[in-house]
């Protein structure tokens, strides 16, 4: 995003967030059509947990908790959490992974302007490691609503899917996870494109990810991310895929990676953190750069078929390492 946290004034804050949330909806509403009560639980129940976190965070360091609150940045962090998750998880793990992101990676290193990782992603990438099987059971799509809110709640406050009976026949892979499985089995080309593709992108995804970018454009038109780290990510993501078909062949397509998995909620919403990247417009573009390569080689060659959280992580990691060389260029070329 555009200012930097550290020197802007609270209510240029709240204003981005606001807008950044405004954005996300048209994702949002698609996400919460195709996965129905499930996914409204998730984000009810990390806001909330969100709010109650960044609370007692800035409690224990005396601070002010309704100026805080009144950033947004906890609930922008909640909502991220919440639409990179599957529906009816157990209750726990949206909280979960909410306060790791707002106490451990948020707040631990500072608050807002000092962590050097995003939240979200640090938040999603730690429950996925701890219950892989969990983050996997995705509802057949779309059919989201196909549970009431009374079966959704007693799902989510009772263990999550496994409480009913043959849940396996009503969860299935997303198209990247089952684009891979096809792939191992050494499946025919129109066999891996009936099953994964839709009209232009994966499978039933490329139409929250079209809501996404709907929303990261009206971002670019109000200023409020500039078009360094969008431009830079998804061109990298697809040149690498693009030379990876034409050397190898049955792969994934430029369609599947660019509008499949969180590809543009990652170039949009999540690399765009003002404070875990770059901070330059040249680091922005390296930045990026490494972050959608990141994304392809996870994706291609990696135990994970999306691999936006770890990319987005590992890349923040090379964010003080950018700064400098572009500091290093900058006074050579004068």
């Amino acid at each position: 995003m555009k200012f930097e946290t550290n020197t802007i004034g609270p209510t240029s804050v709240t204003t981005t967030m606001q807008m950044v949330l405004l954005a996300l909806l048209p994702g949002c509403l698609i996400f919460i059509y195709q996965n129905g009560w499930g996914s409204i639980i998730n984000l009810v129940l990390a806001v909330l947990a969100a709010i109650t976190f960044e609370a007692l965070a800035v409690t224990l360091r005396k601070r002010s908790i309704s100026s805080t609150l009144a950033d947004y940045s906890a609930i922008v962090t909640a909502v991220f959490i919440a639409i990179c998750l599957p529906p009816l998880l157990p209750w726990w793990i949206p909280i979960l992974a909410t306060g790791f992101a707002i106490l451990l990676a948020k707040h631990a290193f500072g608050g807002i302007g000092y962590n050097l990782f995003n939240p979200a992603m640090v938040g999603y990438a730690m429950i996925l490691i701890s219950f892989p099987t969990e983050l996997s059971l995705w509802l057949i799509q779309p059919d989201g609503f196909s549970h009431s809110l009374t079966e959704s709640l007693h799902i989510v406050f009772n263990g999550g899917l496994s409480v009913i009976p043959q849940w396996d026949a009503l969860t299935g892979a997303t198209a990247l996870d089952q684009h891979r499985d096809l792939l191992l089995q050494n499946s025919a080309p129109i066999e891996i494109a009936s099953q994964t593709k839709g009209l232009f992108g994966a499978r039933h995804s490329e139409w929250i990810n079209l809501g996404y970018l709907i929303g990261g454009l009206w971002l670019l038109k109000k200023r409020v991310i500039n078009w360094h780290i969008p431009v830079s990510f998804l061109a990298t993501l697809a040149v690498c895929t693009l030379l990876h078909n034409l050397m190898a062949g049955n792969t994934l397509s430029p369609g599947l990676n660019l509008f499949g998995g969180a590809t543009m909620l990652c170039a949009f919403f999540i690399s765009t953190d003002p404070v875990s990247a770059a901070t330059s417009n040249r680091g922005r573009l390296i930045y990026a750069a490494l972050t959608g390569f990141l994304v392809y080689l996870i994706r291609s060659y990696g135990a994970y078929p999306d691999g936006v959280a770890f990319a987005v992580l590992l890349a923040n990691c090379a964010t003080p390492a950018i700064d400098r060389l572009d500091s290093w260029l900058s006074s050579h070329e004068r």
